[in-house]
């Protein structure tokens, strides 16, 4: 009798064994399927776009093999990591609205640029970065002194901007509320920082929302900020909160909020993310809400339970860069 052990980890090395249990001494056979990787990197045919063949054609082999659970998710861990580690690279920065912040050096001008950045991150990168310079460039540059020190005519400069649905009403209604921010609440750090819990950041989410609009202001500019206490997966917040919160020593995300533990984040869920964990069975939710994300953070945090969300580089980019 024959028993054939395939798992992700032998695929992405190029492994995969056959050990003949009931012949003693039989040290098995080894063979090599076509490689799945490439040399790293974002351009060309790098390693980086190309699809992992192998792994593609044996998918349906590793998700109906019923090994132990334990195996099947250290051969799972053993797979996003390596691809966490492939895509969290300066490289990424160039394609990524992580870039806008990255323009910046003082604390505050990047937590800013970054927020503004993160909250029209929907729809076409390359839209989403050329308007949230237009944004910046509106300020000067110069977003934490503009935020503190603008007056009434400053503010006519913003007069005609739209991303999508984000239009220059929604862009002075988020300039009032970081104002506050910064001015009595000890800015968006602050906010995170006296709110979060002991395992997560998503009541904060819903405590920043209440705070940053507790001013005057349209009720339109409240659909852009979301609220996962009302059912929202929040990505792009979650995606803010990766970029402050977790250092990665690979100069992509900043870690520059010291006092929150990266373990409290969450995954930054959106199509590509989700339709990834659902095909590598990680995730059963269909919908794309506040209960997928509590799903996939539980099972990124046994995988990783200090830093579940570098997750998030191999769910995305698994699903953007190589169609997987």
């Amino acid at each position: 009798m024959t028993s054939t052990t395939i798992c992700l980890n032998a695929v992405c090395t190029g492994r995969v064994r056959t050990d003949n249990k009931n012949r003693p001494g039989n040290p098995g056979l080894v063979r090599k399927p076509r490689a799945c990787q490439g040399t790293p990197g974002l351009s060309g045919n790098s390693g980086l776009f190309r699809k992992p063949r192998a792994l593609f054609l044996l998918l349906p082999v590793i998700l109906e093999y019923h090994s132990p659970m334990e195996r099947r998710l250290k051969d799972l861990k053993n797979f996003l990591d390596e691809k966490a580690d492939q895509f969290n690279n300066p490289e990424f920065i160039a394609l990524d609205p992580v870039q806008i912040p990255h323009a910046y050096t003082r604390k505050e001008d990047i937590e800013i640029a970054g927020f503004l950045a993160a909250v029209i991150s929907w729809g076409n990168r390359t839209s989403i970065i050329k308007n949230a310079k237009r944004m910046l460039a509106f300020m000067g540059d110069s977003p934490h002194d503009f935020i503190l020190n603008h007056n009434e005519h400053d503010l006519w400069k913003a007069e005609g901007f739209v991303h999508r649905t984000f239009n220059s009403d929604d862009l002075l209604a988020f300039i009032e509320g970081l104002s506050h921010l910064y001015r009595d609440a000890n800015g968006l750090e602050g906010v995170f920082e006296k709110y979060q819990t002991d395992d997560s950041l998503q009541p904060a989410i819903h405590e920043l929302k209440k705070e940053f609009f507790a001013g005057p202001h349209l009720e339109r500019s409240r659909k852009h900020l979301p609220d996962p206490l009302t059912g929202s997966a929040a990505k792009r917040i979650n995606m803010y909160l990766r970029w402050m919160i977790r250092k990665d020593n690979c100069g992509v995300d900043f870690g520059i909020w010291k006092n929150i533990s990266p373990a409290k984040l969450s995954c930054p869920l959106d199509v590509h993310s989700g339709n990834i964990a659902r095909r590598l069975g990680m995730l059963s939710r269909k919908q794309n809400d506040a209960k997928a994300v509590q799903e996939l953070d539980a099972v990124l945090r046994q995988m990783d339970p200090a830093d579940p969300v570098k997750y998030d580089f191999a769910l995305f980019g698994l699903g953007v860069y190589q169609q997987f």
